[in-house]
């Protein structure tokens, strides 16, 4: 019988407690979706409703991964369900639990910020894209940035790391080649020269049209003294050209 309190499972022939890295993973992108989602919704509209029904969301599932079992975290049950089909790949779980610490933390931070005291600034913008950056790299390339970290701090070196990169040594040029580089960069910038030619040729939005749809400007309405220095834009933000976003997320005129 399974035990309800325990993080990684004990398998013969594993000298450490492990986790099916291809669930993980999985777990990673579909946490990594509602995240960008929630996020892009306040950063491009100013309703930021969705993140923080998302930040509640988030910190259940990293709060059962931690401290009662993974097996009953939401995200890695949809993750296991979704590669059933798949040979695991075990990896060492004391890295990850190290790893899944810092998104607890991040998480912690961000029910402080957003859903408790509902702060706008920089700040919920870092610990926002250090959360997508983490889940981004843990998902899409199989790279745990906080087992990187676990090594930093923990005696007991990480085992069983994904992709073998505990103990494989890649020969040299396994990166690719010069040439592999320049070709990367010469497609960027192929790319970028069309889109710019694009956004200045663009036959699909005619000037009379995009005049046509433009919304209309809003009249700024009296605001009284108190409603006044709500709205008086922060100096951060004006240092970083988010003044207009700033108003918008603080829902000034």
């Amino acid at each position: 019988m399974t035990n309800l309190f325990a993080f990684g499972e004990r398998l013969d022939g594993y000298t450490v407690p492990v986790l099916n890295e291809r669930a993980v993973r999985a777990a990673a992108g579909i946490v990594f979706f509602f995240a960008i989602v929630s996020f892009m919704n306040a950063w491009l509209t100013g309703n930021f409703r969705p993140t923080r029904v998302f930040v509640v969301a988030f910190l259940v599932d990293f709060t059962l991964r931690i401290f009662v079992n993974p097996r009953l975290a939401p995200s890695l049950i949809l993750g296991q369900w979704i590669v059933r089909q798949q040979q695991p790949e075990y990896v060492g779980a004391p890295q990850k639990r190290f790893a899944w610490a810092i998104g607890f933390v991040l998480a912690l931070a961000m029910l402080y910020l957003v859903v408790i005291q509902h702060v706008v600034g920089p700040i919920n913008l870092f610990v926002c894209a250090a959360c997508l950056v983490l889940l981004f790299f843990e998902a899409a390339f199989g790279i745990c940035i906080g087992c990187k970290v676990y090594n930093a701090f923990s005696k007991d070196q990480a085992q069983l790391c994904p992709g073998g990169v505990c103990a494989y040594e890649p020969a040299p040029g396994a990166g690719g080649s010069v040439g592999q580089g320049l070709t990367v960069l010469a497609f960027a910038a192929l790319i970028g020269a069309w889109g710019n030619w694009v956004k200045g040729h663009d036959p699909y939005v005619p000037a009379a049209q995009a005049a046509a749809i433009a919304p209309t400007p809003k009249v700024p309405k009296a605001m009284d003294a108190a409603e006044a220095e709500r709205c008086k834009v922060p100096d951060f933000a004006k240092a970083m050209g988010h003044e207009d976003k700033w108003k918008l997320h603080n829902n000034c005129p």
